[in-house]
C-alpha cells in the first residue's frame, strides 16, 4: 500500500503544563527591598516634591537600554491595568518606567542646581576620571556600565536615559541646546539621533551589539527618553522657582499697598507650593494671567463699560489640523499641562449646554435680526457644531481651541475631541478666564462666529448672568466681511466703539507658529501631543511677552500714526464736518438695523417659489409659441385643439401665480412696497441675493491671492509647490463664475435703471467693477442692496460717496484714538508689573532659604533686566523703568533685612589683659597712663620698648570661669548692643562668561599694587573652593575702596602675612617696609586676618579697637578653644610690637601717638557657628571686614548668601580695568 507517514506530535504549551512554584519568603524579601529602595529615593533630609507638578511623560516606546532596568525597579503602588483588557505587558512596563522616573526626578533637583552653579559662565571640563560616590576604604570595582550613580551623573553634566542602571548618559549641555532648538523650531528627536549616529560613524565610531552587529538606530530611544525626562526636571525647577517668586510677590504687594502705614510685617518662610490659579485679591487678576500678559492683566482698576471697550480684549478660534491618530495610542500620564484646561471641565460645560438647549428659549433683546444671523450661521462651518471636520474612526483628538489676548499671547487651550467645533469649547475657555478675573472685570471676545455664540448665550441659560453682563462679542476683523451687513454693524471691530485696532486675528498668527508640530502630533501618544503643544506654547508666550515693547512701538507707528493721519486726510478732503458725519452714521445704523430692512429675508422662500414658477411659466409660453409657429401650418383639427388647450392651461397657471403672489399679502405686511412694480421688486431681490453671493466669492478670492502674495513676497511662511498649484487652480476655477456673477449683477443694475420709478423712493444699486484689483478697493462691495423705500429725501449716507468715505474715515480716526488710550494703559501696566516683579525676584534672591535656587533666580533677574531695555516706549520712558528698578532694589533690600532673623548674641565673660606696672620700664608706664592718645607725641628717644616687651613674659590671661577669685577679676567697660550690617551683596553686575584674564590693580587708596591671577579668580568663581592669601588681601583692598566712609577711614587693614612676620621676629626694617603703607598709628581700628594652618587651614579675623580697648575675634565656626591663643598672640606679639616698632633711617625716627595700654577686654564676636561647610571661612572673614569698614559690628550675611557674596567679589575684580601686562 506504500509507505505510511504520520505527522509529528505538537509540542505542549508550557503555559498550560507548567506549575508556578511559590518560593518561601519571597514576599517578605520583596517588601524589604522595596522599603530600602524607598528610603534611598526619599531620604528624610531631602525636600518634598512640589505637589502641583507631575512628572513628564514617556515616549511611546521604551528605550532598549532601559528594558532590564525596569524589571528591577518595582513599586508597591503599581498601577493596575486589569480594568482595561487591551493593556498588554508593554503597557505595564511603561507604567513602571514612568513611575520610576516620577520618583527619581524630585531627588536630583539639588544635584542639577549644583551642576548649574558650577558650570554657568565657565568652560566645561571633560569627565576624565571614573565616577564614584564612595570615599571610604572600599575596594573600587569597574563596571561595564558607562555611569552608575544618578546624582553624580547630574553633577558631572550627564543625564541618564533610564531611572536605574542606565547604560547611556547624555550631556546636559546637549539637552539644553536641544531644548532651545525645540523652542525655536519643533520636536526633532529623530533628526538629532540620526545626525549624531552619522557624525560618529564618519569619525570611525560605531555602536555594535555583543555579537558585533551594527545597531541601526542606537540613539533614538535613549535621546527621546532623556529629552522628555530632562524637560520634566526643568519643569520641577521652574515650578519650585515660581512658587518662591509667587510668595515673594505677595509679600511685595502687601508691603507696597500699605507703604503709607507704619506697620511692617516680615516675610514668612516660603511655603512648599502656592496657588497661582486663584486671584491674590478681589481687585486683581490671578497671577497666572498677569505673568502671561502683564499688559492686559496687571492693572489695578477694573469695570470699564463694555460700550467703551471693556477692560480686556481676547480672541478665540479652533484649529482642526492638530489631530491625533487613534492608532498612535497613549502612554501613562507624565505631565500636568499649564495651558490646557481639564477635559472634565469642558465636558461639564457641554452637558450644561445640552440641558439648556432642551428648555424653551428665554426672552432676550434682539439687536441683529435673526434672519441675518441665520445667514451668517449658514455661511460658516464653525457655526455648525455637528459638521464632521475630521474622521472620528481615524482620530480620537481632532484639534485644539485657543484663547489668546489681544497681543497674540496664548492664555489657555481646550482639546477638541468631537467631529465639529462645538460651542462648549469656547464657552469653557471663557468661563475659565472669568474665574481668574476680578468680579468687576469686563471682557470683549473676538470670534469668527461671535454673532451666533452671542445669540445662543442670550437665548439659553448657559452662562450665569454675572458673566454674560460683563461679556461683549465681536467678529474678527478679516472674517467680519463674510457676515451679513447688519451683523457687521453690531460685531465688526472696525465699526463698533471701544475696540481700537484690536483685530482678533492673532489666533491665525499663533497657528502659523504651531504648523511645524502638526505632523509630529499625529504620530505621538496622546499625552506627548499635549506636552509638545503646551511646552511650545510656553516658549512662544515668554517670547511674545518679551516683545511687548516692540509690539506697542509698531502699533504706535504702523497703526495710530499712519492710519490716523490717513483718516484725517480723508476727512479734510470730503469737506463735511465731523458732527454731520457722525449724525449720518447714526442714521445709517438705525435704518440698516431695522426689522423692515430685513423684511425681504422673511419672504425669501415664498418669493423664490413665485419666481421659480414664473420662470417656468415664461419658458413654457416660449415653448408654446414656438410649437404653434411650427405646427400651425398643415395641422389637423385635433392638433389645433390640443394647442388651444395648452394655451388655456397656461393662462390658468398665470392666474394662479398672480393669486399666489397676492396671497403673500406683501403690500399689507410691508406697506413700503405697495404700488411697486412686481418686476422691479423681483429684479431688486435677485440683485440683492446675487450681490451677497458675489461678496462671499470675492472675499474668498482675496484670501487666496493673499496666500499667494505671502509665498512670493516671503513675509510669512511660503507655500509648498503642491499647495501653490492647488491655490492657483482654485483661483482659476472660481474666477470665471465670479466674473459671470458680476456681469449678471451689472445687467440687473441696468434693468433696474430702466424700470425705476422715482416715486418709489428705493435707491438704485451701483454696478461693480469687473477687475479684482478695483473690486477689492470698492467699498460698495460691502453694502447690501437697499430694498425698502426711503421716506422723504434720499439720505446723504446713501447717495453721497463723499459722505460714505467721510464716515469710514471718522470711524478709523475713532479707532485710532481708542487704541492710543489703550496702549497708554497697557504701557502703565507693563511698567508697574516690571517694578513689582523685579522687586519680588530681588527679594527672593536675598532670602537665605532660597540660596539653593540662587542661580536660577539670578537668571530670572537677568531676563527681567533685558526688559528694561526692550520695553521703554514713547508712552513709558526709560526713566520710569530705571526709577522702578531702583525702587525695587531698595524695597527688596529693606524687606530682606526685615525678614532676617535677628542675631542672638551671647557674649562670653570678658578676658582681662592687664599690663603690670612692674613689668614695664619707666617709659612704658608713662605710655600706659597717657590719657591722650592723639595729641601727645612720643619722643624718639623713648621708643625703645620693642626688645624689652618681646623678652617680657606674657601675663596670664584670666577668665571668670577659670578663676574663683572674684577680687582679681577686673570689670571691663559696658558693652553696647552690637550693630548688624545692612550690606547688599546681590550685585546687578552680570558676570561675563568666558575665560578670565589676569587683572592688576595699581596703587590706590593707600593700598599697594594687587594682582589677581586666573587661579585666584577661579577660587572665587567655584562655589566650594577655599580662598588663598591673594583673595583675602586683594579683596580686602577692593572692599576698602568700595566702602569709602568715615568708618573705613579709621581702619587699618593688615596683610595676613604681617602676623607671621611679627611672630617669627622679623627685623624692624622688614616689618616697617611691609606695614608702613597702612599708617596704622593714625587709625583707631586695626583689622588683622589670621590664618590657622592646622589641621586643614582656617581663616579668622581679629578687630582691635583702641577707643574701647577691645579685641574682637571673629570665627565663623565659633570655636572656643583656639581663640584665646589668637588673642594672646595678637595682643602681645602684634599690638605692642607695632606700637614700638621703629624705622631704621639715617635721618630721624618717626614720631608715634601714645596709646593707652591699660585694661583690655577680649570677646568672640559670635558664639554660634555661621558656617557648616569646610570651605567658606575666607568668605566669612571678608564679609566681616566689609561690616567693620561700613561701621557695623557684625555681618548680616548668612550661609545661604555666600554664593551671592562670591559673585559680588567677582564683580569687584572684574571692575578692575584690563592692563597690557
Amino acid at each position: 500500500m506504500g509507505q505510511h507517514f504520520s505527522s509529528p506530535k505538537k509540542r505542549r504549551d508550557k503555559r498550560k503544563t507548567q506549575t508556578n512554584v511559590v518560593i518561601p519568603g519571597q514576599d517578605t524579601k520583596r517588601q524589604r527591598l522595596l522599603q530600602h529602595l524607598s528610603d534611598l529615593l526619599n531620604p528624610k533630609s531631602s525636600p518634598p516634591p512640589v505637589s502641583s507638578t507631575t512628572s513628564p511623560s514617556p515616549l511611546e516606546d521604551t528605550a532598549i537600554d532601559d528594558a532590564h532596568a525596569v524589571q528591577h525597579f518595582d513599586h508597591v503602588d503599581e498601577p493596575s491595568f486589569d480594568e482595561d483588557p487591551d493593556y498588554s505587558a508593554r503597557h505595564v512596563a511603561s507604567g513602571r518606567l514612568y513611575d520610576s522616573w516620577t520618583a527619581v526626578i524630585p531627588t536630583i533637583i539639588e544635584s542639577y542646581l549644583q551642576y548649574l552653579t558650577e558650570t554657568t559662565g565657565k568652560l566645561l571640563a571633560g569627565c576624565v576620571t571614573p565616577l564614584f560616590s564612595c570615599h571610604g576604604g572600599c575596594e573600587p570595582r569597574r563596571s561595564s556600565l558607562l555611569c552608575l550613580y544618578f546624582d553624580l551623573l547630574l553633577r558631572s553634566g550627564l543625564f541618564p536615559t533610564a531611572p536605574s542602571q542606565p547604560r547611556i548618559a547624555i550631556s546636559i549641555e546637549l539637552l539644553g541646546f536641544y531644548r532651545a532648538l525645540f523652542e525655536r523650531s519643533c520636536d526633532s528627536i529623530n533628526a538629532l539621533a540620526s545626525a549624531l549616529n552619522t557624525h560618529y560613524e564618519r569619525r570611525g565610531f560605531r555602536l555594535t551589539t555583543r555579537e558585533g552587529k551594527i545597531v541601526q538606530e542606537p540613539f533614538r530611544r535613549s535621546i527621546s527618553h532623556a529629552v522628555q525626562w530632562f524637560d520634566v526636571l526643568q519643569i520641577h525647577v521652574e515650578r519650585h522657582v515660581e512658587n518662591i517668586i509667587g510668595h515673594c510677590r505677595q509679600i511685595v504687594s502687601k508691603n507696597l499697598d500699605r507703604a503709607q502705614s507704619a506697620e511692617e510685617t516680615p516675610p514668612s518662610t516660603i511655603p512648599p507650593s502656592s496657588d497661582r490659579q486663584s486671584p491674590p485679591s478681589p481687585d486683581l487678576c490671578a497671577s497666572i494671567l498677569v505673568q502671561r500678559c502683564p499688559a492686559c492683566f496687571a492693572g489695578t482698576t477694573f469695570g470699564r463699560p463694555l460700550s467703551e471697550g471693556g477692560d480686556v480684549h481676547v480672541a478665540t478660534d479652533g484649529n482642526f489640523h492638530h489631530r491625533h491618530r487613534r492608532s498612535a495610542g497613549s502612554c501613562p500620564p507624565f505631565y500636568e499641562p499649564m495651558y490646557f484646561i481639564p477635559k472634565a471641565q469642558v465636558d461639564e460645560v457641554g452637558r450644561r449646554v445640552g440641558r439648556a438647549r432642551k428648555r424653551s428659549p428665554r426672552q432676550h433683546r434682539v439687536i441683529v435680526p435673526d434672519e441675518a444671523i441665520d445667514q451668517c450661521e449658514a455661511s460658516y462651518e464653525a457655526a455648525d457644531g455637528n459638521k464632521r471636520k475630521a474622521a472620528m474612526d481615524c482620530f480620537d483628538d481632532t484639534g485644539i481651541m485657543a484663547l489668546i489676548c489681544r497681543h497674540d499671547i496664548p492664555l489657555f487651550f481646550a482639546n477638541i475631541d468631537t467631529p465639529g467645533e462645538q460651542q462648549k469649547y469656547s464657552i469653557a475657555l471663557l468661563e475659565h478666564l472669568f474665574s481668574l478675573l476680578p468680579p468687576a472685570a469686563t471682557v470683549v471676545v473676538l470670534y469668527d462666529i461671535s454673532c451666533v455664540l452671542d445669540r445662543s448665550l442670550s437665548k439659553y441659560d448657559i452662562l450665569n448672568d454675572g458673566i454674560v453682563s460683563r461679556l461683549r462679542f465681536a467678529t474678527t476683523a478679516m472674517h467680519a466681511y463674510g457676515h451679513e451687513w447688519a451683523c457687521q454693524l453690531t460685531y465688526n471691530p472696525r465699526i463698533i466703539n471701544g475696540l481700537g485696532l484690536s483685530d482678533g486675528e492673532g489666533t491665525e498668527r499663533l497657528w502659523s507658529r504651531f504648523i511645524k508640530l502638526i505632523g509630529i502630533e499625529r504620530a505621538s501618544s496622546r499625552e506627548r501631543r499635549i506636552w509638545l503643544i503646551d511646552r511650545h506654547a510656553t516658549a512662544i508666550g515668554l517670547e511674545m511677552r518679551s516683545d511687548l515693547g516692540d509690539w506697542i512701538r509698531r502699533r504706535l507707528k504702523k497703526g495710530i500714526a499712519e492710519q490716523g493721519s490717513e483718516a484725517q486726510n480723508v476727512i479734510s478732503d470730503c469737506g463735511i464736518g465731523i458732527p454731520e458725519l457722525r449724525k449720518q452714521w447714526s442714521d445709517q445704523r438705525s435704518a440698516q438695523l431695522s426689522i423692515r430692512a430685513h423684511a425681504p429675508a422673511r419672504l425669501k422662500k415664498e418669493l423664490d417659489t413665485v419666481l421659480v414658477l414664473q420662470a417656468d411659466v415664461e419658458a413654457s409660453d416660449r415653448a408654446l409659441q414656438a410649437a404653434r409657429t411650427i405646427i400651425v401650418q398643415g395641422a389637423t383639427q385635433d392638433t389645433l385643439d390640443a394647442l388651444e388647450s395648452l394655451e388655456r392651461s397656461h393662462d390658468r397657471l398665470l392666474n394662479k401665480i398672480d393669486a399666489l403672489y397676492t396671497s403673500l399679502n406683501i403690500p399689507d405686511k410691508f406697506p413700503e412696497l405697495h404700488g411697486v412694480n412686481l418686476e422691479f421688486v423681483r429684479t431688486l431681490l435677485m440683485a440683492r441675493d446675487l450681490k451677497i453671493s458675489i461678496r462671499k466669492r470675492a472675499i474668498g478670492s482675496f484670501f487666496e491671492w493673499d496666500k499667494l502674495d505671502r509665498a512670493v513676497g516671503g513675509n510669512q511662511k511660503a507655500l509648498g509647490t503642491k499647495l501653490h498649484q492647488q491655490t492657483r487652480k482654485a483661483i482659476a476655477k472660481r474666477q470665471p463664475a465670479l466674473m459671470s456673477a458680476i456681469r449678471k449683477f451689472n445687467k440687473y443694475c441696468e434693468r433696474l435703471a430702466e424700470l425705476y420709478d422715482a416715486s418709489s423712493g428705493i435707491p438704485l444699486p451701483s454696478p461693480l467693477p469687473t477687475k479684482l484689483a478695483e473690486l477689492r478697493n470698492d467699498q460698495s462691495l460691502l453694502e447690501d442692496v437697499w430694498v425698502t423705500p426711503s421716506v422723504g429725501e434720499i439720505p446723504r449716507w446713501l447717495e453721497d460717496v463723499d459722505v460714505r468715505e467721510g464716515i469710514r474715515a471718522v470711524l478709523k480716526s475713532d479707532r485710532c484714538l481708542e487704541e492710543q488710550w489703550r496702549l497708554g494703559m497697557e504701557a502703565d501696566h507693563m511698567c508697574r508689573w516690571f517694578g513689582r516683579e523685579l522687586c519680588a525676584i530681588e527679594l527672593a534672591i536675598r532670602l537665605p532659604e532660597n540660596s539653593k535656587y540662587y542661580l536660577v533666580l539670578q537668571q530670572h533677574r537677568e531676563s527681567l533686566a533685558k526688559l528694561q531695555e526692550r520695553w521703554p516706549n514713547p508712552l513709558a520712558s526709560a526713566v520710569r523703568y530705571a526709577s522702578h528698578a531702583r525702587t525695587a532694589v531698595t524695597v527688596a533690600t529693606s524687606l530682606a533685612h526685615a525678614a532676617a532673623t535677628s542675631l542672638v548674641l551671647q557674649w562670653l565673660p570678658p578676658i582681662l589683659c592687664d599690663v603690670p606696672a612692674d613689668a614695664l620700664s619707666e617709659d612704658d608706664a608713662g605710655l600706659a597712663l597717657d590719657p591722650d592718645p592723639i595729641e601727645d607725641i612720643l619722643d624718639p628717644a623713648q621708643i625703645a620698648l620693642a626688645d624689652v616687651l618681646e623678652d617680657t613674659e606674657s601675663p596670664p590671661i584670666t577668665n571668670e570661669e577659670d578663676s574663683g577669685d572674684a577680687e582679681n577679676q577686673k570689670d571691663s567697660h559696658n558693652v553696647d548692643t552690637p550693630t548688624v550690617d545692612t550690606m547688599d551683596v546681590y550685585s546687578n553686575v552680570l558676570i561675563a562668561c568666558g575665560v578670565y584674564v589676569r587683572r592688576v590693580r595699581e596703587t590706590q587708596d593707600g593700598f599697594p599694587r594687587q594682582t589677581f591671577e586666573a587661579n585666584d579668580y577661579e577660587r572665587l568663581a567655584s562655589p566650594t573652593a577655599r580662598l588663598n592669601d591673594t583673595c583675602i588681601n586683594g579683596c580686602s583692598a577692593l572692599l576698602y575702596s568700595e566702602f569709602q566712609s568715615s568708618a573705613a577711614a579709621q581702619c587699618a587693614i593688615f596683610s595676613m602675612h604681617d602676623l607671621p612676620r611679627i611672630r617669627y621676629h622679623a627685623e624692624d626694617n622688614v616689618l616697617w617696609r611691609n606695614i608702613s603703607w597702612t599708617r596704622y598709628w593714625e587709625k583707631t581700628t586695626w583689622i588683622l586676618p589670621i590664618h590657622r594652618p592646622s589641621p586643614i587651614g582656617h581663616w579668622v579675623l581679629c578687630v582691635i579697637k583702641f577707643p574701647s580697648k577691645q579685641l574682637l575675634l571673629f570665627d565663623s565656626l565659633a570655636e572656643q578653644k583656639p581663640w584665646k591663643q589668637d588673642i594672646k598672640v595678637t595682643e602681645y606679639s602684634c599690638t605692642l610690637r607695632l606700637l614700638t616698632v621703629r624705622r631704621i633711617s639715617p635721618d630721624s625716627f618717626l614720631a608715634f601717638p601714645r596709646r593707652d595700654l591699660g585694661s583690655w577686654s577680649a570677646h568672640p564676636i559670635i558664639c554660634e557657628p555661621l558656617q557648616s561647610n569646610g570651605y567658606d571661612c575666607g568668605l566669612w572673614v571678608l564679609a566681616q571686614v566689609a561690616a567693620v569698614l561700613r561701621g557695623y559690628d557684625i555681618t548680616n550675611l548668612r550661609e545661604g548668601n555666600m554664593i551671592a557674596f562670591r559673585r559680588y567679589l567677582q564683580s569687584l575684580i572684574l571692575s578692575i580695568p584690563l592692563s597690557d601686562m
